[in-house]
């Protein structure tokens, strides 16, 4: 015998079925502008850089002449070879010889002098810890112009121009920025931990290698990311104490490839900015997972 199905029965199953339609349209609507909505600022953010891509690859009397065309009439990679020639006999690659050099050992003094200065801060107790982290702190809202003539003036006399050293010494004494990330990486990591390693009789040097060091990975990673990306394309610095081309870093010889007493191979320009833009972008695209797990770790901690 057949089962008769109510008539109110069928109607709220309908009307159910109608709801959650009208729901998942109101999803697919939401997601569709939301998508288009990304997509057009992503492609507003990424406009100069496709741009100079594209340009980099035109003919030079295209680049200016067709300004807003994203489609070269033909592709030049002449432009590459002759930006890689550089200027006064120096190639790029003693430019990007100075920058490597100059931003990993940048990198590497500021990034391992913050681990240790933060640790201090974070860890160590002394006299006058709260009024020394205070002042570091303040230092990050000096502007950095405001240095720049008495450096320049003890640099001098201490015959450092033209070398790298102005540029990486200071860095001994670590980053404010960086240093104040660490420290609050570590005081997110419980103190009970310390505790228990003195009791097994470490001192502050075991308590670091051995119970904060192995935790901090994110945030080193982060820092070193950070710092070498900011080192990398610092400008002012390398203007300032280097003089001579060949230790010009590529920043610098970029500014100085531009003659404006006769005309600029732009081409060759917009070619060797396209190559500047790599190692960053490599170290992105590498490290990406660590650099928003450090940032978002120490967020969390914080």
């Amino acid at each position: 015998m057949a089962t008769q199905v109510e008539p109110a029965l069928l109607t709220n199953n309908a009307t159910i079925t109608e709801i959650r339609a009208e729901k998942k349209r109101q999803e697919l609507t939401k997601s569709i502008i939301y998508h288009v909505g990304v997509g057009l600022f992503a492609l507003i953010m990424l406009y100069p850089v496709i741009w100079l891509v594209v340009s980099s690859l035109k003919p030079p009397d295209e680049i200016f002449g067709n300004v807003t065309s994203l489609i070269p009439s033909e592709i030049r990679l002449e432009n590459y070879i002759e930006g890689w020639a550089g200027f006064g006999g120096i190639t790029f690659a003693t430019f990007f010889k100075n920058s490597f050099i100059y931003a990993g050992l940048g990198t590497l003094i500021e990034v391992t002098a913050s681990i240790f200065v933060g640790y201090g801060f974070a860890r160590v107790k002394f006299r006058g810890k709260s009024i020394l982290f205070g002042i570091m702190m303040l230092t990050l809202m000096m502007p950095t112009e405001v240095l720049l003539i008495p450096q320049y003036i003890i640099f001098t006399q201490l015959g450092w121009i033209n070398t790298f050293l102005p540029l990486l010494v200071p860095r001994i004494g670590g980053g404010a920025f960086f240093i104040f990330m660490i420290v609050q990486f570590i005081r997110g990591i419980p103190i009970d931990l310390d505790e228990a390693a003195m009791i097994d009789g470490a001192g502050q040097f075991k308590i670091f290698r051995y119970v904060i060091a192995p935790q901090l990975t994110p945030a080193i990673i982060t820092a070193t990311i950070f710092c070498f990306y900011w080192t990398w394309d610092e400008f002012l610095g390398p203007l300032i104490y280097l003089t001579n081309p060949k230790l010009y870093t590529v920043s610098v010889a970029l500014r100085s490839f531009t003659d404006a007493t006769s005309q600029t191979n732009w081409g060759a320009v917009f070619s060797m900015l396209v190559l500047s833009l790599m190692p960053a972008l490599i170290l992105f695209i590498f490290f990406q997972r660590y650099l928003v797990e450090g940032i978002a770790t120490t967020g969390m901690k914080g």
